[in-house]
């Protein structure tokens, strides 16, 4: 019983922490939104805005850009911390909730790579 209060708390701060993040990036966004001449329709308002990162670069758990990419055993790349953190308590896939065959995590060096391009380009 302790052990599940234990993983409750956990799920718990991991919400926190991803609501908190959501609402960093939406206020980022909102502020980036707010920069171009007041009035006046924004470059990015016509095209999707180049330095908004694609959705695979995103950590389903922080939903921030992901720095050390590690795929789990349901074949979805997480933030290695992130991830971590949620198997440490938990045998689950944080998307879908599945028991997870292994908590074996390994590198996405492509992945990594494909992001540190992106934000060297911008």
């Amino acid at each position: 019983e302790a052990g599940l209060a234990a993983a409750l708390e956990e799920s718990a701060r991991l919400q926190d922490e991803k609501r908190a993040a959501e609402e960093r990036r939406a206020a980022e966004e909102q502020a980036r939104g707010a920069r171009p001449n007041a009035g006046e329709p924004s470059e990015s308002a016509a095209s999707p805005a180049p330095e908004e990162p694609p959705d695979d670069f995103i950590c389903p758990i922080t939903t921030e850009i992901m720095s050390d990419p590690v795929v789990a055993a349901d074949g979805q790349s997480y933030e290695r911390s992130a991830i971590e953190r949620w198997l440490s308590t938990k045998s689950t896939s944080p998307l879908t909730s599945a028991e997870l065959e292994s908590k074996g995590l390994f590198p996405n060096h492509s992945l990594r790579r494909m992001i540190r391009l992106w934000q060297e380009q911008r």
